[in-house]
């Protein structure tokens, strides 16, 4: 109920293995288009879910940022947003490597690795983020919080109380892991989300047993994105959510 309330009053107001030729692949084609973006990534070790919601001014930015994969854990690249690293990423991760190294292993290389922010997380809870300290002139604000079992990342954000928001929301959410995203994502957007606007949202989460993505919500363009995904999670009839939906 609590999670209803929240996204009705939100609607009623209106959010890349260890192959050589692999690894170099994605700093021959650079991405230089910017996802001003939110995001968090979170795991739940007990029922084996795990997901990631995402909210900007860039267009489809649920399709560009986040990637998931049943047992292996969550990954966000954005600023300079890098696509090809999304299975990457989760690659390494299923190889056993922890949080931390796949983001080095994904940095070595980059000549523009200043400008990427990244987030990861495993099926255990180990997250680890790295923040651009290069961000464009558009950034005003960037950082990341992380918490356990889940990670809140941004950047061109009106201030820091969006990350923070996001991570009490999600802390202090009743129900499933897919209730808890939205939520964090509807109050990162009650705290101001990305200064330039509110066009696209999208949350992705998988389960073990199931292949590709469990659950994947997207609005690609829209004038109040995160109000629309919540609609769209609102009425959704899904085992994703909580039983209180």
């Amino acid at each position: 109920m609590r999670m209803r309330n929240l996204f009705t009053g939100v609607c009623l107001a209106a959010l890349l293995c260890g192959c050589k030729d692999r690894a170099e692949e994605p700093n021959r084609v650079p991405y230089r288009e910017v996802s001003g973006t939110f995001s968090i990534v979170a795991v739940d070790p007990e029922t084996g879910v795990c997901g990631a919601a995402v909210a900007s001014k860039y267009p489809a930015v649920g399709k560009v940022v986040p990637y998931v994969r049943a047992g292996v854990g969550a990954f966000c690249t954005q600023h300079w947003h890098n696509p090809p690293w999304g299975e990457r990423a989760l690659d390494l991760l299923a190889e056993g490597r922890l949080p931390e190294d796949v983001l080095a292993e994904l940095l070595r290389n980059d000549p523009e690795k200043d400008r990427r922010q990244l987030a990861i997380i495993d099926m255990s809870g180990r997250a680890a983020n790295r923040n651009c300290s290069g961000a464009d002139p558009s950034g005003l604000w960037w950082g990341s919080a992380a918490g356990r079992y889940y990670a809140c990342q941004g950047n061109t954000l009106t201030g820091c109380e969006v990350i923070h928001a996001m991570a009490r929301a999600y802390e202090q959410t009743q129900g499933s892991l897919a209730d808890r995203l939205m939520a964090a994502l509807v109050a990162g957007d009650k705290a101001g989300g990305d200064h330039r606007g509110r066009l696209a949202a999208g949350i992705r989460v998988a389960r073990k047993g199931v292949d590709g993505c469990w659950l994947e919500l997207y609005v690609d363009e829209s004038d109040d994105a995160v109000a629309d995904l919540a609609r769209q999670y609102t009425a959704l009839k899904h085992e994703a959510k909580g039983v209180a939906q």
